[in-house]
């Protein structure tokens, strides 16, 4: 799909957004919507942030890019919004000027925002909602990022060594990722017994015995993507591979569960019985399984009572986990069945079928 036909799909959707609202505009400031609506830019300067330094305005018939005057340069220059049709507003860095800016544009009007604003309808689960279902251009983008980190964080795991710290081993994976200045958003990391002791290990100084987990979501072109990958040092313990595998079984039910048009939360409970079915139906209540991904590293974590609907070409990572162990890729839902996104490039893999879908997935790593 050329960008042109990504730029139109885009507007279509927002002005059909706006219609149904009755809405005369729309104000997006979160990162996440503005690199959805320029088609891969960003308008953040700190890496973490969420709320970006420059705005977008969407109206029935014209957008507009807000700005004060030391980003506008960057947003027509680099981020080129000038050609995908925006028209530029700037005002001073040293006047804040942008409630009077979209006021001078729509007047008294009605609109919308996807962050608290002055006289504006929150309407930001709404506008997630609207890049849910990504586009062939989009997909394009994401399989090119999948296979990046894929092999990036595979090489990292392969290249460690017993003694090193977790640090060290994410501080590789970084520079493996950003020699495509592709934006490390969240790390994990944990060496033997923290494996087990914590479900969000943040990676410390420990230094690694004989077992180490990774995890990453990374992000370009505003696309993140979100995988775990683990490494054995010595003989794998029967134990463990076997409760290694049953994680990637029930990862593999929720994957094949991924279906356009069903409930997520119908989902989820397809893992919680395959927890059961492998002999660990309180496991799942240790940590949430996952959800939705594409722009925000999870747009929602599925629940029992989630309401969302699976979408046509929507992303999505499961994360199931027993105790020292967990299953995690990225992966499209699509009429035509699972795509994976994020994959084993250069790990042994553990090849299994689950509602008749032949799955190839990571196996632990095991090094001498």
């Amino acid at each position: 799909m050329p960008m042109a036909d990504e730029i139109k799909e885009k507007e279509r959707r927002v002005r059909e957004f706006l219609r149904l609202k009755n809405l005369k505009a729309l104000l997006l400031k979160r990162q996440a919507n503005f690199s959805w609506m320029t088609c891969g830019g960003l308008n953040l300067v700190g890496m973490g942030t969420e709320v970006g330094a420059t705005s977008l305005l969407i109206t029935e018939n014209s957008k507009f890019v807000i700005s004060n005057n030391i980003e506008a340069p960057r947003m027509i220059e680099e981020e080129g919004l000038g050609k995908q049709g925006f028209i530029l507003k700037t005002f001073p860095w040293y006047e804040e000027q942008e409630v009077s800016a979209v006021r001078n544009l729509i007047g008294e009007s009605s609109f919308g925002s996807d962050v608290p604003f002055q006289n504006a309808m929150m309407v930001g689960e709404d506008v997630a909602r609207l890049r849910y279902s990504l586009t062939q251009e989009e997909l394009e983008r994401y399989r090119w990022l999948g296979e990046k980190v894929s092999s990036a964080l595979e090489r990292t795991m392969i290249a460690t060594r017993p003694g090193e710290k977790e640090s060290e081993v994410v501080g590789r994976l970084c520079l493996e990722i950003w020699k495509d200045r592709i934006d490390p958003i969240l790390f994990m990391g944990a060496a033997d017994d923290r494996i087990s002791n914590f479900r969000h290990p943040i990676p410390t100084e420990k230094r690694v015995e004989k077992y180490l987990m990774v995890s990453i979501c990374a992000r370009k072109w505003g696309l993140i993507v979100s995988l775990t990958r683990f490494v054995h040092f010595g003989k794998l313990p029967k134990e463990l591979r076997e409760k290694y595998e049953a994680n990637v079984f029930i990862d593999c039910t929720l994957m094949a569960h991924s279906r356009p048009g069903v409930p997520a939360r119908e989902v989820l409970q397809k893992g919680i019985e395959a927890y059961k079915e492998k002999g660990y139906p309180e496991e799942w209540k240790l940590h949430h399984q996952g959800g939705s991904i594409g722009y925000a590293g999870r747009d929602y974590r599925v629940n029992l009572k989630t309401p969302e609907i699976i979408q046509e070409n929507q992303a999505f990572t499961w994360n199931p986990s027993i105790t020292g162990t967990k299953s995690e890729d990225t992966i499209l839902a699509t009429s035509k069945g699972v795509e994976m996104i994020t994959k084993p490039i250069l790990y042994p893999t553990v090849s299994m079928t689950v509602e008749g879908i032949r799955f190839t997935r990571p196996a632990i790593l095991g090094k001498e």
